[in-house]
């Protein structure tokens, strides 16, 4: 019987893929027999060598899907989720390395509380530096609060379940919780999804738990990626996109974003007032800033 079925969706992702599924190997505190390891490979070239490796490497048992489209992640996460047999999900990216034994813990928190729905983990961009994207606040918050709010409470590892969600490159979901919110949210092809999950498992279960373990961790391959000005519009474009879908208006989230590029302008500012020397971070504060104003 399977405990656990993880889903990792990949395109063009060979580089990274093999190191994602050796982890998951070498971090196993339960029998591989009672994981399920499902990766759907979103369209890519060279699939079917990837899989024949990725066969090799897991096993026959191992659940290849080749998706006849890239129809983003959420949609290549539901396609895996319909293959799926375990009660317990663990939604993860390519680019994830575990540090740690996770599965028995997680197993464990899911099958003493019937409220459960999802665990959050702590993320590390190496195995000696946190990452500030463990978690996250909301869309809907005010953009000063969410700002120093995510700051402080990153700085102390402190999760606020009503306030935040956790990072959609690897997190655990109870299955069953998961499709009666409808899953992810396949008009949306990438980024925002766990604002977006956060928001509808809160609103459809009244007594729905999200738990934060930082004794669990997971590398998340991000810290070489430099400041990205097509990704953060990205992110702004789907912030009112599921604003919407809560009844907030566009120019209320805009606004919101305005406010939490302020701060983070503030901030650079003074980082370089204080001896920093490379300003791409605050040209592109600076060209996100002028991008809301026009949509204003």
């Amino acid at each position: 019987m399977k405990k656990v079925s993880i889903i990792i969706v990949t395109y063009n992702s060979d580089t990274d893929i093999y190191d994602c599924v050796t982890s998951i190997m070498e971090y196993a505190d339960i029998p591989l027999e009672e994981i399920e390891l499902v990766i759907v490979d979103n369209n890519s070239v060279g699939c079917d060598a990837m899989f024949d490796r990725l066969k090799t490497l897991w096993g026959e048992a191992i659940v290849l899907i080749k998706n006849s489209i890239n129809g983003g992640y959420g949609q290549g996460n539901n396609l895996g989720i319909k293959y799926c047999s375990a009660p317990l999900v663990l939604i993860m990216n390519p680019d994830v390395r575990l540090l740690c034994p996770i599965f028995r813990k997680a197993i464990n928190f899911f099958a003493k509380d019937k409220d459960m729905c999802v665990l959050g983990m702590k993320q590390w961009l190496t195995p000696e530096i946190p990452s500030t994207n463990s978690f996250t606040c909301t869309y809907m918050m005010n953009g000063y609060l969410s700002t120093l709010l995510s700051a402080l409470c990153t700085r102390l590892d402190i999760y606020i379940a009503k306030y935040m969600h956790f990072s959609g490159s690897c997190f655990f979901i109870d299955k069953a919780m998961f499709e009666a919110i409808g899953l992810f949210d396949e008009n949306v092809f990438l980024y925002g999804e766990e604002d977006d999950i956060h928001y509808r498992l809160l609103h459809h279960f009244k007594d729905c738990k999200m738990v934060y373990d930082k004794s669990l961790g997971y590398l998340h391959l991000t810290k070489e990626r430099l400041p990205d000005i097509k990704y953060e519009k990205t992110l702004i474009d789907v912030s009112i996109i599921q604003n919407k879908k809560k009844g907030y208006s566009e120019r209320k989230t805009l606004i919101n974003r305005l406010r939490c590029i302020n701060l983070q302008l503030l901030r650079e500012r003074m980082r370089i007032k204080f001896g920093k020397t490379d300003h791409t971070q605050l040209n592109m504060l600076k060209e996100l800033k002028q991008y809301i104003k026009e949509k204003l």
